[in-house]
């Protein structure tokens, strides 16, 4: 089991907590988010509809995240004999479990908490006030549509790919991973912010909390193995 993976979990929890804290009593999102809509035009810095980024950074990622996923579930039950699966299962399982986890979590919380999206909200035009995930809705008001945005679901599916630093030996390559993981992680998180999906908030939300549910899966996966190393 890697090293000190309780202290990082507590970490990780403790930095999560904070960042929620933070944003739900600071204006930092609406700052940032001020510099992505065109109050005269009452547009954002992207048309959602553009049909090229929409693609590429949208359905296309989506399209090879699942292909990813279902690549590494293909490996694991037809080439498990296989030498390099056998070195790398336990790497292998961790992406797996993480790449379904995650984006599951993530969805859950987005159905339950309800949280309007930027362009949802009167101050760019829409209809809600702006509520933040620790906040309750005005007694009066009456929803209009199903809004769920809080954390970010469509960045969650590349920082799930942070558990690809599990699958790597050396340290260098581990940090290699990581890094390529955040960097798509924030590709697809600023391009849900420029066109008025989701705050900055959301999207450092949706990181930390994959981060700590990867954590988690290595720690159950790892001790599992333990487990049956014993009894074998």
């Amino acid at each position: 089991m890697p090293k000190n993976i309780n202290i990082q979990i507590f970490i990780t929890l403790i930095l999560l907590i904070a960042t929620i804290a933070f944003f739900q009593w600071s204006r930092a999102d609406i700052t940032l988010q001020d510099f992505f809509y065109d109050f005269a035009t009452q547009s954002w810095l992207i048309d959602k509809q553009e049909p090229i980024m929409r693609f590429f950074l949208y359905r296309g990622l989506k399209i090879v995240l699942v292909l990813f996923a279902v690549s590494i579930l293909f490996s694991l039950w037809f080439f498990r004999k296989k030498r390099f699966i056998k070195e790398y299962r336990k790497g292998l399982i961790v992406i797996l479990l993480s790449m379904m986890l995650v984006p599951a979590t993530v969805g859950t919380l987005k159905t339950t908490t309800k949280i309007p999206c930027p362009h949802d909200i009167v101050h760019y035009g829409g209809s809600y006030p702006d509520v933040k995930v620790l906040d309750a809705y005005p007694k009066d008001f009456l929803h209009k549509s199903n809004v769920r945005c809080w954390p970010a679901g469509h960045a969650s599916g590349g920082f799930a790919l942070m558990s690809l630093y599990f699958l790597f030996k050396t340290p260098k390559n581990k940090k290699r991973a990581l890094i390529v993981a955040i960097v798509i992680g924030w590709i697809m998180g600023l391009y849900k912010m420029l066109l008025g999906d989701h705050y900055l908030s959301h999207t450092i939300v949706t990181m930390l909390l994959s981060w700590l549910l990867i954590l988690i899966v290595v720690k159950i996966v790892y001790r599992k193995d333990k487990s049956l190393e014993k009894v074998a």
